[in-house]
């Protein structure tokens, strides 16, 4: 009998754990970061890419990187996706902007158009951009 009390409170309790959980999962949404401005860059292409960070994309591009890289006026800033099956992806950078304490960066993957001829070969999509060297940490979005 005590053994069944026992089994039943243990039973309520992990019930109750359950019920609280879904609860405070149920309100939750991304916090809104306050954009302090916008930050300009630009997107470069391989040749304009700093030997070191090539190399370290190199090194990581199987499994998908997300790097910055700094020299003495610059701040670059890399993603890539890893390895696809085909060719015919882009990459579009959603935003790029300061907050208050760090500089967030977002972009977006975008596979082959229906219809459209690819390259039936593994390919390793990553954007790489350049902008002011700011002195923040860097959110990837």
């Amino acid at each position: 009998m005590r053994e069944n009390s026992i089994i039943r409170n243990v039973l309520l309790f992990v019930g109750l754990v359950f019920i609280l959980g879904a609860f405070c999962g149920c309100g939750m949404e991304k916090t809104k970061v306050k954009k302090v401005r916008d930050v300009e860059f630009t997107v470069i292409e391989q040749s304009e890419i700093p030997k070191e960070l090539l190399n370290t994309m190199e090194e990581k591009k199987k499994e998908g990187f997300k790097l910055t890289y700094t020299d003495e006026k610059n701040l670059y800033l890399a993603v890539g996706y890893g390895e696809q099956k085909t060719g015919g992806y882009s990459i579009s950078v959603d935003e790029c902007f300061l907050a208050k304490n760090a500089i967030y960066f977002g972009t977006t993957l975008t596979g082959p158009q229906k219809g459209e001829r690819i390259n039936e070969v593994s390919s390793y999509p990553y954007i790489v951009v350049k902008m002011e060297n700011i002195e923040e940490p860097v959110v990837f979005e």
